[in-house]
């Protein structure tokens, strides 16, 4: 394989990033309808987002292990076909519960699935602008916002939630599983007895429980959870709160589109900027931006308000989450990439699950989102707290152990 490939596997990535996040985030443009339609409260349809960011941790941590074993491509069909699967039930389903567990475990242990074993295959194959092949991987879920969410809109408004949720199960099948076959591991990472990925010429020879306990991996995780916890409610909220507003339905989603724009627009921003200066000082910048303009969506009043903060909201949230991988990969090597990145994820979507339960709990007690917006607000500026203490990234046999 030439090295020119490298950039298919960006490609591959960015498509199950998208198809799968954008499949998952969807939920937020289906909470009115469905709760309209069935009568279900807004809380307990949200509970199925947490239910995803949980399972997603948890599956999150178990595909990066069996990512270290078998590679990447038997993880990601894995993921293609359980997807699919999970959405077309979830379209059918009678009951809230019947919804909660396809729509939340199903769909949480599929997209999991894809995340972190893309990323740390991309991290593998590339040596060289590696913050930046990381970023277009995962900008993947900001292209989600411009399409997945308007197409699922349109099905919905055209036809009704059922039949939008199907669909886009169908479509997940049709994206994904011939992707899968485009994903390979890097040449120099294929042993010859069996296509097992080879140690890393870069490996610091940690094991996994050295990793997990270092302090660079505490101060990672703890960042990478505080960060999601901040924004996984303003994100998942954010339609219904521009409509509690007085913005029109689709012009609420268009903000949703708008913000994923920016996120794509962010992660190419970020990942240049920390090639050039250093990924600590980009992830500690980005985070405080992320507290300061979530706590200024209080103010916003008129549509044109929404999509100033969408710009810098979008850019900000996008922009930092890939830099994760690329730290754990810096301080970690890649023979156990898949396993750190994972545990790292599994926190991360720990932080994830509590925004849309809590937002839901919130307006259904108090018929507004204000207190949602300042609470994660004030965790955003804690997770750049939490940044400002990651150790340096000395050579990897000077990494320090707990």
């Amino acid at each position: 394989m030439k090295l020119s490939y490298r950039w298919v596997i960006v490609a591959a990535g960015a498509l199950m990033t998208c198809v799968a996040l954008g499949a998952m985030f969807s939920l937020a443009i289906f909470l009115e309808p469905m709760s309209l339609g069935t009568g279900w409260s807004r809380a307990g349809i949200s509970s199925a987002m947490t239910l995803n960011f949980l399972v997603m941790g948890v599956g999150g941590f178990a595909w990066g292990s069996i990512y270290d074993r078998l590679g990447a491509r038997p993880v990601v069909l894995a993921g293609a076909v359980l997807l699919g699967l999970a959405l077309v039930v979830a379209s059918r389903a009678g009951s809230l519960l019947v919804f909660q567990l396809s729509y939340g475990v199903i769909v949480g242990l599929a997209a999991s699935a894809f995340f972190a074993p893309m990323i740390a295959l991309t991290t593998a194959w590339f040596d060289t602008n590696r913050s930046l092949a990381v970023s277009l991987v995962s900008a993947g879920m900001g292209v989600a916002p411009m399409t997945i969410s308007p197409f699922a809109r349109w099905l919905i408004s055209a036809y009704d939630w059922r039949t939008a949720m199907f669909d886009i199960g169908v479509m997940a099948w049709v994206l994904l599983l011939p992707a899968v076959f485009l994903v390979r591991q890097p040449p120099a990472a294929v042993a010859h007895d069996g296509g097992m990925p080879a140690p890393a010429a870069d490996d610091p020879g940690m094991s996994v429980g050295q990793a997990l306990r270092s302090p660079q991996f505490i101060v990672l995780a703890l960042t990478f959870f505080a960060c999601c916890a901040a924004h996984s409610g303003p994100i998942f909220h954010m339609v219904s709160y521009a409509m509690a507003c007085g913005v029109a339905p689709m012009a609420a989603v268009s903000i949703y589109s708008v913000e994923g724009l920016a996120g794509l627009g962010g992660r190419v921003l970020y990942g240049v900027l920390a090639d050039r200066l250093g990924v600590k000082p980009v992830l500690i910048a980005g985070l405080a931006i992320q507290g300061m303009v979530i706590a200024a969506y209080l103010g916003a009043a008129r549509l044109e308000h929404f999509y100033v903060l969408a710009v810098i909201f979008g850019a900000t949230y996008g922009g930092v989450m890939p830099l994760y991988a690329v730290l754990a990969r810096e301080y970690f090597g890649g023979r156990i990439i898949g396993t750190v990145l994972g545990a790292a994820t599994m926190l991360s979507s720990l932080g994830m699950s509590f925004g849309p339960l809590a937002g839901g709990m919130i307006y259904d007690a108090y018929a507004s989102y204000s207190w949602l917006f300042i609470g994660s607000s004030l965790v955003g500026l804690s997770a750049a707290g939490i940044a400002i203490a990651f150790p340096p990234q000395p050579s990897r046999q000077r990494l320090q152990m707990a």
